[in-house]
């Protein structure tokens, strides 16, 4: 054997190369990320779902609700479920039949801030308010001879609880309805209904079915 030979360094084995084990790291890693994404995507959270409308100011009870498994991952936190849902819990703002109930949208009773009350509209209701709908409460105060003035916004926002469009009534006309308002507002509200003012209900812009 020649000293050129003797000298001459063994190959490295192909699996001690760094590179070799850095692709094997990655590929094991991309499997397992994977992996979890898919088994994350598997599992399912118990919450609750409306079982019917909900407008502000409704106890929420067993049966306004049913329960649904769904992938919701961390956001799962953010939903009514059997364990967080406290007992005489009230919606704060509609929550539509079938809809994912948010704890955003439930508070306690104690701190609503809304009231129902009764009305009558002067005329029709436009066909597309219904229950959850969102409303105006327009006022025409009456003056003297049966004579009404400018009609002005009295309730900006209102949510329709209920509508009973009903003409066969002797000496009744427009339309009888449920709204929840403001507590701020009631005052005014009652005012305005027992000094007989003409009032109208208007969708607000986007709350059309």
């Amino acid at each position: 054997m020649t000293a050129e030979g003797a000298a001459r360094p063994r190959p490295r084995a192909f699996w001690s190369d760094a590179r070799f084990l850095l692709g094997v790291v990655l590929i094991v890693a991309s499997v397992a990320g994977v992996w979890l994404v898919v088994a994350t995507a598997r599992q399912t959270s118990p919450v609750f779902a409306a079982a019917r409308t909900l407008v502000p100011g409704d106890t929420v009870v067993a049966d306004d609700l049913h329960v649904v498994e769904v992938a919701l991952g961390a956001t799962a936190e953010t939903y009514a479920t059997p364990t967080t849902l406290e007992p005489g819990a009230v919606a704060v703002r509609t929550i539509e039949a079938g809809e994912l109930v948010p704890l955003t949208a439930i508070d306690d009773a104690e701190r609503a801030v809304t009231t129902t009350i009764s009305l009558r509209s002067a005329g029709e209701v436009p066909s597309a308010v219904a229950t959850g709908t969102v409303v105006e409460i327009w006022a025409a105060p009456q003056l003297e001879r049966g004579e009404f003035d400018t009609p002005r916004i009295l309730v900006p926002s209102a949510t329709v609880v209920s509508v009973t469009r009903d003409d066969s009534m002797m000496g009744t006309s427009g339309t009888a309805l449920e709204v929840v308002i403001d507590r701020a507002a009631v005052a005014d509200a009652l005012a305005a209904i027992a000094a007989d003012a003409r009032l109208s209900v208007v969708p607000t812009a986007g709350s059309a079915r």
